[in-house]
């Protein structure tokens, strides 16, 4: 049996296994991407800039592979501000040690933060795939293949696969190409994992999550959630939740009107954090004002911000 697993024998030799890097500018789709790969929420999505705050894994696990894929923060130009200036470096430190990247566009539209990202994955060594999602968007379907044509011819991509991250078409085809590429490796983590994150990580984004789809264009981009408290008993978890604001204003508007807002991303993080965990969930949410914190790269590493990249 020694030989079937062990670092030399044929189970090593057989498998695959490696790092898999989603880049892009903000709001190509990644993490629902991650997402549609792994078959499980592991990332949290918004129509918002900058949901993805951190470096995220999914693991995905197949017979004869496993392939680790690292979600990350869009990259994005104007980083004026600390918060902007940490996820872009996030961002960047996520690509070290891959061995394959994945570069999302949008559609037909080639943007020049698009342009940055692409500037950013040539400076590496490994092989670079082109995902152009949200195909199922482009009208004409025809104008699909000039655009191939066009961006075949800016990078010696290793493959170029258009694809609907939210609707799973491509999604197949992407995992393929990536599968042809992978290193042989034996796996690096249980069969039975999914992501490196802990629960309370999890805890603290979907809690974020509802805060950005809820407040819509009135969300305060200088917002993030911290667990205080996370107790996991055999029937119920109990969640202590800060959601960390900038100014007294923004407090207002996340509380709402006779705190029915705050109420409602409660309730709706409470039920899906239920669903994750499998158990009933106590979940108390406060609302706190730290003026700055987003320009604050001390404030930010205190906060979770930068460490993991």
């Amino acid at each position: 049996m020694a030989t079937e697993t062990g670092a030399g024998g044929p189970a090593a030799q057989d498998h695959r296994c490696g790092f898999v890097a989603l880049v892009g500018r903000p709001n190509v789709g990644k993490s629902t991407l991650l997402n549609r790969l792994i078959g499980e929420k592991i990332s949290i999505t918004s129509s918002k800039p900058q949901t993805t705050r951190h470096r995220v894994l999914g693991i995905r696990t197949l017979d004869r592979a496993q392939i680790v894929y690292v979600d990350t923060p869009g990259l994005h130009r104007g980083a004026r501000r600390a918060i902007n200036r940490v996820l872009n470096e996030t961002a960047l430190a996520a690509l070290q040690d891959v061995d394959l990247v994945v570069m999302l566009v949008a559609g037909t539209r080639f943007t020049d933060e698009d342009e940055q990202v692409l500037a950013a994955v040539s400076r590496l060594s490994v092989p670079v795939v082109l995902a152009i999602n949200k195909v199922d968007r482009v009208r004409p379907k025809t104008a699909i293949l000039p655009f191939i044509q066009q961006l075949a011819g800016r990078f010696p991509f290793a493959a170029i696969v258009p694809l609907s991250a939210l609707h799973g078409d491509g999604v197949e085809a992407l995992e393929q190409e990536l599968l042809q590429r992978l290193p042989p490796s034996p796996p690096l983590f249980p069969p039975d994992q999914i992501t490196d994150r802990s629960a309370r990580f999890l805890a603290a984004e979907r809690v974020r999550e509802k805060l950005f789809r809820k407040l819509g264009e009135e969300l305060p981009y200088g917002l993030t959630v911290e667990i205080e408290r996370f107790e996991e008993g055999e029937r119920l978890v109990r969640i202590h939740a800060l959601v960390w604001v900038e100014r007294p204003s923004h407090k207002k508007i996340v509380i709402g009107h006779k705190g029915a807002m705050l109420k409602a991303v409660g309730r709706e993080a409470r039920l899906e954090l239920e669903r994750l965990f499998g158990k009933r969930v106590y979940l108390e949410l406060w609302v706190k004002v730290k003026e700055g914190w987003a320009d604050d790269e001390r404030a930010l590493h205190s906060l979770g911000y930068g460490r993991d990249a």
